[in-house]
């Protein structure tokens, strides 16, 4: 291979400058994400329950603990992961193995793809058990501002989750093979998006497979 390298990363071994990572789009969706969870977390942690006049504290949202819980379970587990995700986006291009690359990126893919239908799930459960949330339910309006937040935040965070696999621009590498493809296309796609480069990584897989049988 030359080049680019190996399917959508520099050469494997290569070096990244951190400058020029913090500026990729797929490096600020992911702070974004870092952000938003925390938010979503810290808000509900700190603020979303209540004490009405007795010791148990209950939930902001119409006194529902699985409302809290969720929220809190989607921030935590967000963190970790744009943590996670974070470090694995820095270290890809010095990942020398092909098939690494490719379960890191079907990884990323698929955790993406279901973080989203989550934080879909639980702006919906959210903002739906706020909804029936009554006046006397929050004594001067405490934990309504956490409330709001965690809400927004969610939204937000689905519109930073669904976008991370298509906004990362990379180079495809030799070939610029669709995943349906057999075809070897001869040309470079310098600075494709990022799902578009994941695409390229699979009918890359498949062609130099035929490439290496065809030589033996």
């Amino acid at each position: 291979m030359d080049g680019a390298g190996s399917f959508g990363a520099g050469r494997s071994g290569s070096t990244i400058d951190p400058i020029t990572f913090a500026k990729q789009p797929q490096t600020i969706l992911r702070v974004l994400s870092w952000i938003f969870s925390l938010v979503v977390f810290a808000s509900i942690v700190n603020e979303g329950y209540v004490n009405l006049g007795s010791e148990r504290l209950h939930c902001v949202f119409n006194k529902n603990a699985d409302a809290c819980n969720y929220g809190v379970f989607m921030g935590l587990v967000g963190l970790l992961a744009c943590s996670f995700f974070f470090m694995l986006d820095y270290k890809f291009s010095s990942i020398s193995s092909v098939k690494d690359r490719k379960k890191a990126i079907m990884l990323e893919i698929g955790f993406s793809g279901s973080w989203t239908f989550l934080y879909f799930v639980g702006f919906c459960f959210l903002a739906n058990q706020w909804s029936r949330t009554t006046a006397a339910d929050l004594p001067l309006n405490q934990g309504a501002d956490a409330a709001r937040a965690a809400i927004a935040f969610s939204f937000f965070s689905i519109i930073t989750w669904v976008e991370k696999p298509v906004m990362r621009p990379l180079n495809c590498g030799k070939y610029n093979a669709p995943i349906f493809s057999g075809v070897r296309v001869k040309r470079r796609c310098q600075h494709c998006r990022f799902l578009k480069e994941r695409f390229c990584i699979l009918g890359n897989s498949f062609i130099l497979s035929g490439e290496l049988r065809s030589d033996d």
